[in-house]
């Protein structure tokens, strides 16, 4: 549905008006607003149904946009790709408009995503950045916890950035480690999900735990505990790769019943 190829050339087509990180309403109360002719501002971001689609970055959000999140929650799954690249490059855009390197304003480019400073010649890119996301097992059991920032009840996967010279699995035996004190054992790469929250891209692992010992460290974890698949918490929402995780492993525990 996704086509991503830049429709530079185009000159009118649909918008996603995007502020703050919150997107309007458009038609049929999904992201997209109706054609209309593009002015010079608007960044074009891809192909969807055969359609052109660009980016307007307004400066504030109506009352009634929701936020990129939200839009994840109500939308059927096929549509993450297009609000998540929204997001990225709504991101991205913010953040270059200076040059890193010089401090002199950039420019934009049609044909890619790129941000050209004129003085030095410099060239910004989107950031994406490398996270891993965990789900440590024991058996048929789950360990989960808790950061601060989650909303009342709610335990998930274990998840950090991959660090300079790091490779992936380096990566997962380290923040296992540091979050909850737990060695382990073999690892199963899963799969991946771009998280433009605001501009990462998360590598999921299945681990097993050496023990069931656990240690939090009490500034990134708040809490953690081994569930059973039959006695879980308040989960992940359905569209993110934690919960994806923990789905693919209660569908294997059930086939062994």
């Amino acid at each position: 549905m996704l086509k991503r190829e830049l429709p530079y050339r185009a000159q009118s087509g649909r918008l996603i008006r995007l502020a703050q990180g919150r997107i309007a309403p458009g038609l049929n109360d999904g992201p997209l607003q109706p054609e209309t002719p593009w002015h010079a501002a608007v960044q074009p971001l891809c192909w969807w149904q055969g359609e052109p689609v660009g980016l307007s970055l307004e400066d504030t959000p109506g009352g009634d946009w929701p936020d990129g999140r939200d839009w994840l929650v109500r939308l059927p799954d096929e549509w993450f790709a297009l609000v998540s690249t929204a997001l990225q490059v709504a991101a991205w855009l913010r953040n270059h408009r200076f040059c890193g390197r010089c401090g002199a304003p950039s420019g934009r480019l049609d044909h890619e995503f790129a941000m050209h400073c004129e003085q030095c010649g410099q060239r910004h890119y989107p950031r994406i950045s490398p996270c891993i996301i965990t789900l440590v097992t024991h058996g048929e059991s789950l360990l989960l916890a808790r950061s601060p920032r989650f909303p009342a009840g709610r335990y998930s996967t274990l998840a950090g950035f991959i660090e300079p010279g790091e490779s992936a699995e380096e990566a997962v035996r380290r923040e296992v480690a540091e979050e909850v004190g737990v060695a382990l054992g073999r690892l199963r790469y899963y799969r991946s999900q771009a998280w433009p929250f605001p501009h990462s891209l998360m590598l999921g692992y299945f681990a097993e735990a050496a023990s069931r010992r656990i240690r939090i460290d009490g500034v990134e974890i708040s809490d953690a505990a081994w569930f059973s698949p039959t006695r879980l918490p308040h989960l992940p929402p359905a569209y993110s790769i934690s919960r994806a995780l923990i789905d693919a492993h209660l569908a294997e525990v059930g086939a062994r019943h």
